[in-house]
């Protein structure tokens, strides 16, 4: 691996970016100076600055059907701005909202542009209507500590996936306002498709990733949950949800624990994981971010980053396959070694396919991936 591209634009920790899929070779960093630094990777230097606030933003979206709108979660307030009407200096937000009483770790738009989702640290949920410009509902009673990541299911319009420090990883039915399926990784038997010397760090939930509707074809209707263990769950959403059905009605309202699923054959229940752990030459400590690649075909990789300052880049078109023959062989394709923590990824194809990361210094680095 050749050394990395560094872009220069923020003046403390880069904590999130997001490349548009309207414009290949656009990304947007965020950082904890409040800054968003905007690049064209096709260019040397940075595009421009926004500085929105005095606080940290920990988490930018672009709004599904227009990427000229983008949001950014500072403090507990998500503030939404139009960069095509942006003066110079002016940083003035279309729309502001305080809906969530903690700090918001994530914040994320559904593909039709309708609802915001915003996850915090009191394990508040909070759906927003963006054409309404109001609350829609708050989903509790789910996460007893930290929501770290939220996702909305793209082939399930009223439904979300959300992950936590309480070690859950959730399926809500957010019209509802409760969830469909709970699956907790603290519990024993959830660490016996595991190997034994990951099971030291508990296995919170730091990421949830779900493919976006052109992905689904190569890889199907998944879900990625990224672990402080260092292992990465594929879940078939399917299944799990159809596991839960026979039961009582009310029961699967109030949500269902799983009694965990050794690897991809389907269980008893009709379910199907994948575990990638350091078995398979996975990661060795905590999974903090992970996205679907967007170069090439999209969504054949999976690309994963650590509190091992490592990245790995794994070949998800094979996970069906594995569920179907448990042959877990070629799955990881590449794997880079960096001298910091990763905070968060993305991936843009531009002159050459492209991995951006920010870990836990100022500079945002640039990777070729072939």
């Amino acid at each position: 691996m050749t050394e990395p591209r560094r872009l220069r634009g923020h003046k403390a920790t880069a904590t999130c970016c997001i490349a548009s899929r309207d414009k290949p070779g656009l990304v947007a960093t965020s950082g904890e100076d409040g800054c968003i630094c905007w690049f064209d990777m096709r260019c040397k230097d940075v595009k421009f600055v926004m500085d929105v606030s005095n606080e940290p933003i920990s988490s930018l979206c672009f709004n599904s059907g227009n990427e000229n709108i983008i949001y950014v979660s500072t403090g507990n307030e998500v503030k939404c701005f139009d960069v095509h009407t942006l003066a110079d200096n002016s940083w003035k937000p279309l729309e502001s909202y305080n809906y969530n009483k903690e700090e918001i770790n994530q914040v994320t738009c559904n593909s039709r542009s309708s609802f915001l989702a915003s996850a915090d640290d009191g394990g508040e949920i909070k759906i927003i209507d963006i054409r309404q410009k109001r609350i829609f509902k708050t989903l509790r009673a789910g996460h007893t500590s930290i929501c770290s990541s939220v996702q909305f299911i793209p082939w399930r319009p009223w439904e979300i996936v959300t992950g936590g420090l309480d070690s859950k990883f959730i399926i809500w039915d957010f019209s509802k306002g409760c969830p469909s399926k709970i699956v907790d990784f603290g519990l024993p038997d959830m660490h016996s498709g595991s190997n034994a010397g990951q099971c030291l760090n508990p296995a919170f939930v730091h990421s949830v990733k779900v493919p976006d509707v052109d992905m689904l074809d190569k890889i199907g209707k998944i879900c990625v949950v990224a672990r402080g263990d260092g292992v990465i769950d594929v879940i078939n959403t399917e299944s799990e949800l159809t596991a839960t059905k026979p039961k009582s009605s009310t029961k699967s309202r109030k949500g269902t624990q799983s009694k965990g699923s050794d690897g991809g054959v389907p269980d008893e229940n009709g379910r199907k994981w994948l575990h990638l752990d350091y078995s398979l030459g996975g990661h060795t400590a905590a999974v903090s971010c992970m996205t679907f690649s967007l170069f090439g075909e999209k969504g054949k990789f999976l690309v994963s980053g650590g509190n091992d300052k490592l990245v790995k880049v794994w070949d998800c078109s094979r996970c069906l396959g594995s569920w179907q023959t448990g042959d877990t062989n070629e799955l990881l394709h590449l794997n880079i070694n960096l001298t910091k923590k990763v905070n968060w990824l993305c991936t843009t194809p531009a002159e050459s396919d492209n991995l951006v990361v920010c870990d836990t210094t100022k500079l945002v680095k640039v990777y070729t991936v072939s």
